[in-house]
């Protein structure tokens, strides 16, 4: 005879025992979760800017150094057997942010080029536009902040807010570039003064800062520190340019800090929870 009682606890066991399963299969996967490595390698390339950005399967470059750097970015690269660039961020049109760029682009396939929109005439801004012409390419000139992301990482770029900062004073069109992996926001600031800073002063926090402008004094790097609280810093300069007052501001909040100049090529590696360094030699 069926026993509604009985197959009424047979039914409830098995549910529990299903929810059990899947509620201890959530939390695994949970405290588990597996992001990969995000490798980022600051060149050693004087007071200039290039930067290797990887996954396993992405490659972003943020600025190429002077003129014969771009070559270094290419070894580099081919030593790796990659030959493909997803995202080329050109900051802005400085000789040491744009310098090498046109060899990358000869060398590479680089699928989208990102640049502040104006111009500047020089040597080297017309080379990197020859090359831009010879593989047909079209840089993204931005005037509104962007948003895209590759191989688990999520990137926004930063436009800048004016058309016009000044005679001479390209530093604050510099791009800005956020990049989130897992738990780990990696922030690069180009040469952004402190106008450009100003602007970018809410942010948010980051686990690792490019320090802008190569370490150099600017009157309001003090408040920006204080706004973005990096928990690890690195700088792409030389010894004439790292200020002393900077490392001073950085000393006092217990940030690490790697430098191009102290430290030789820097690298850091994102597991999507903490920030690893290697750098040629220790830290600053």
């Amino acid at each position: 005879m069926f026993d509604i009682k009985r197959m009424t606890a047979f039914l409830t066991a098995v549910m529990s025992a299903v929810c059990l399963t899947s509620c201890t299969k959530k939390n695994l996967n949970a405290s588990e979760v597996s992001y990969g490595e995000f490798e980022v390698t600051f060149l050693d390339v004087g007071k200039a800017d290039a930067m290797i950005l990887r996954t396993a399967n992405s490659t972003v470059i943020i600025d190429c150094g002077e003129k014969g750097d771009g070559k270094d970015i290419v070894n580099m690269l081919s030593e790796e057997e990659i030959t493909s660039v997803d995202c080329l961020i050109i900051t802005h049109f400085d000789q040491d942010h744009v310098g090498g760029a046109a060899k990358v682009i000869k060398e590479l396939d680089v699928k989208r080029v990102l640049t502040p929109d104006y111009v500047r005439e020089s040597d080297e801004t017309k080379k990197y536009q020859k090359a831009l012409d010879s593989k047909s390419i079209t840089p993204e000139k931005l005037t509104n902040d962007i948003s895209f992301s590759l191989d688990g990482v999520d990137y926004t770029v930063y436009a800048p807010e004016k058309t016009d900062y000044g005679f001479d004073n390209d530093n604050d069109f510099s791009l800005v570039t956020k990049a989130v992996h897992g738990e780990n926001i990696l922030l690069f600031t180009g040469d952004a003064m402190e106008e450009r800073l100003s602007e970018i002063m809410d942010i948010g926090e980051c686990t690792l800062l490019k320090v802008p402008y190569h370490g150099r004094k600017l009157d309001n790097l003090e408040e920006f520190l204080n706004a973005v609280k990096p928990k690890s810093a690195v700088v792409c300069t030389s010894k004439g340019e790292f200020s002393s007052q900077v490392q001073t501001l950085l000393s006092n909040r217990k940030i690490p800090v790697y430098s191009t100049c102290f430290n030789g090529t820097v690298k850091a590696v994102s597991n999507g929870k903490e920030i690893r360094f290697t750098a040629e030699t220790g830290s600053v």
